[in-house]
């Protein structure tokens, strides 16, 4: 089935084993799951409020899957369209000789629309799968509390794994499958591949985000600042709308969103090997990716089995744990990479170029550590400023934000910078293919990271449990160990996540421009008009207009999303403040309605997310329908840059009032219930929909947006001559503008006037 023109036959047997591979992750995935079921639930009371968790997350993942079934199938005639309006590339008709250019079009169009749905289901798959594997283990973790912190950690941290090998797993099989297919033909279909995953993530980064933080946000200024009450008081209605919220926007958002930067990688990275084979003959180029990603799944295997506490280890400190298989996974990729080099590349340039990727992962995770971690000065500054009230925190979480922005978008920057030093002299494909394959080194450790990340909530709802069912002292400190570990981890693995948003959207960037240039040569372009000769010049007018908006959608996109959150946030503080009225419920007589805060939640997130995925999906479209396609790379440029520095702000500095709000709870400065205290809760629930809802958000819609572009750019070429005007594309553009204008209206008032509650 493989076909690869000179393939030698370790070539054709590394593809096989690869696939292989991807079947052993998944494998692995259900032995840590089997592990995991197998631990006991605890006592009744822990298992009723379970219950209640499990019931709201399952409901949330049904409206969700009705809203978004419709939209694949639209999405997918859409792609099978799209390639009947360009010929066929000179490598479908290497792959498949003998076909006509009518019957060419039908394969590669079928093999979209299918890569479509496998990505969009695969990206499902990790989100709700991954979801549902965290709920099972909250209160399997909350009930090892009650003997030992070294238990409870491998609980937690291998339900989290799950969710990691899944992603590792399925973006490296659909990948394979598809390159086994179609060989060098396989970027046509990669790219649908691709779409799918990212629109699902957008999906679900933004319906999920939108749900956790109404929830938090509204149970945090009722029930602490108003009434009083800890973190997860039973009286508090929104307590398991809460819980719930942890678990579709760390688990199923987060996974999705990774999973999708996994396979736009490899998208973008296969596309530019591609375009080195032709010029090249050479398959390295295609096979290296591949067998690189394998070895990372392979790495994370061994890391993350190595996590485990120490019985005699009295500390609990389980950050120090999950370093230890992060950092084993790091040693074993890279040796192998070496290895893999020596015997097998020509040179050794692929080689650095992920390792710098690794390197790049490393020194985020540290970055971001320094600045949201409570053992390190910008947490304990904010905290000290709670003294002086809220509006001095704020401040001072602000100024660290910023801060944290700057240095991660510089340590990009160097990324970037040494990558292409190590093709320095190169042709522009060669320096670009350096910096996807930073990309593949940098997502390297794929599981490692999902799994510290699903850690975050995991641990979080082991806590309420804990709380809400009274459990003793030990195991609650225990669990709080648990719950700090996990915010750093959580905050980490957004910094990393949103480093490759960032570094996967610049490869889609040079897939973009060589895909473009071979198309105008398909289409009789002047070598004087192709992209890959001109480059996009930020002096002509047209371009700078692009970028100007370009910078724009980001912010765009983040006021809509916070919109989102205080409106419903604003819904279940009504609510809480009225079930508080109740007789009873203060007094513990009465049990709250915990379901109508689920419901609240439920219904507004998914309210939101066909307006904003209309913005990200037509808003490429608009640009280059009415600019022309050298204004869409502009437009591209300005969506990367702006949407790096405000997601890295919102996640930096919402992280930081975070922690900072947990060093006070612990006991710093008061304590609980202290003025100090309901600063720093305050600041934390400002901070709450940056870090949780539109800084995650933005990494989806960046890649969603590079995809479009991809996508739409051969048929803005093909009717967008130079110097003719096209009635279609401003028909086109008009449309657009139109529906995205509908789109923001359509959000900012909160959709249609129905009830809220209904279901």
């Amino acid at each position: 089935m493989v076909s690869l023109p000179g393939a030698s036959p370790f070539e054709v047997a590394a593809i096989w084993t690869v696939l292989v591979i991807a079947f052993f992750g998944l494998a692995y995935a259900m032995f840590l799951r089997r592990q995991v079921m197998a631990c006991d639930k605890g006592t009744e009371k822990m298992q009723d409020v379970w219950d209640g968790i499990r019931l709201g997350a399952n409901a949330y993942l049904k409206r969700q899957l009705r809203t978004i079934v419709p939209l694949i199938f639209v999405f997918t005639v859409i792609l099978f369209l799209s390639v009947y309006v360009v010929p066929p590339t000179a490598e479908s008709k290497l792959r498949f000789v003998g076909y006509s250019d009518e019957s060419l079009k039908l394969i590669i169009g079928f093999g979209r629309a299918v890569a479509f749905i496998m990505g969009a289901v695969f990206s499902l798959l990790v989100g709700q799968f991954g979801m549902r594997m965290a709920v099972q283990a909250n209160v399997r973790v909350a009930s090892a509390s009650r003997r030992s912190f070294a238990e409870a950690l491998k609980i937690a941290y291998r339900a989290g794994t799950v969710t990691g090998m899944l992603t590792d797993g399925l973006g490296l099989l659909g990948g394979t499958l598809i390159f086994i297919i179609f060989g060098v033909a396989s970027p046509d279909t990669l790219l649908g591949f691709g779409f799918g995953g990212t629109l699902l993530a957008l999906f679900m980064r933004v319906g999920g985000g939108i749900y956790t933080k109404a929830a938090d946000v509204g149970a945090d200024l009722v029930g602490k600042v108003e009434a009083g009450l800890p973190e997860d008081d039973e009286r508090n209605a929104a307590v398991i709308a809460d819980l719930v919220g942890d678990n579709v926007g760390d688990c199923a958002g987060m996974a999705a969103d990774i999973f999708e930067s996994y396979e736009v990688t490899i998208v973008s990275t296969l596309i530019l090997g591609v375009v080195l084979f032709t010029q090249t003959h050479e398959l390295s180029w295609i096979i290296f990716p591949l067998l690189v990603r394998g070895i990372g799944v392979l790495s994370s295997i061994v890391g993350t089995y190595l996590v485990k506490g120490n019985k005699n280890d009295k500390s609990n400190n389980a950050l120090k744990a999950i370093n230890k298989g992060f950092y084993s996974s790091a040693a074993i990729s890279i040796t192998a990479f070496g290895i893999l080099s020596y015997f097998y590349l020509n040179d050794w340039r692929s080689f650095l170029s992920v390792v710098v990727g690794i390197l790049l992962a490393i020194v985020l995770d540290e970055i971001t550590k320094h600045f949201t971690d409570g053992h390190y000065h910008p947490v304990k500054d904010i905290a000290k400023n709670s003294k002086t009230g809220s509006a001095t925190l704020i401040l001072k979480g602000l100024s660290y934000g910023f801060e944290i922005a700057v240095w991660q978008t510089l340590v990009i920057a160097i990324t970037i910078f040494a990558s292409v030093m190590i093709y320095y002299g190169q042709p522009i494909v060669y320096v670009l293919y350096g910096v996807a394959m930073t990309g593949i080194g940098m997502l390297t450790l794929t599981g490692n990271n999902v799994a510290m990340d699903a850690f975050g909530p995991i641990a979080d709802n082991a806590n309420g449990i804990g709380e809400l069912s009274h459990l003793d002292k030990d195991a609650r400190k225990i669990m709080d160990s648990l719950d700090a570990t996990g915010n750093t981890t959580k905050a980490i693995t957004k910094g990393v996540a949103i480093g490759s948003a960032v570094i996967a959207a610049v490869a889609l960037f040079g897939s973009f421009i060589t895909d473009v240039s071979k198309v105008q040569i398909q289409m009789g372009f002047d070598k004087s008009a192709q992209l890959i000769e001109t480059g996009i010049r930020i002096s002509v007018p047209m371009v700078f207009i692009g970028l100007l908006i370009g910078g724009t959608i980001p912010f765009l996109f983040s006021s809509l999303t916070i919109n989102a959150v205080t409106r419903a946030a604003a819904q279940i503080v009504e609510e809480v403040r009225r079930q508080f009225r109740i007789p009873g419920i203060i007094e513990r007589t009465v049990k709250p309605d915990y379901q109508r805060a689920v419901d609240i939640c439920t219904v507004s997130a998914q309210r939101e997310l066909v307006p904003l995925a209309l913005i990200a999906v037509l808003s490429p479209i608009l640009i280059g329908a009415l600019l022309g396609v050298e204004a869409l790379g502009g437009f591209l440029a300005g969506v990367i840059l702006s949407g790096q520095l405000l997601a890295v702000f919102m996640a930096g500095a919402g992280g930081a009032w975070d922690n900072a709000k947990k060093m006070i709870e612990d006991g710093l400065y008061g304590g609980k219930g202290s003025e100090a205290h309901h600063a720093a809760v305050v600041g934390d629930t400002v901070g709450d929909p940056l870090k949780d809802t539109a800084g995650p958000a933005l990494n989806p819609m960046i890649k969603v947006i590079n995809l479009v572009s991809l996508l739409a750019a051969p048929v803005i070429i093909a009717y967008q001559k130079p110097g003719q005007a096209s009635v279609g594309m401003f028909i086109t553009g008009a449309i657009c503008f139109v529906i995205i204008v509908g789109a923001i209206t359509f959000s900012k008032r909160g959709g249609f006037k129905k009830e809220v509650f209904e279901t």
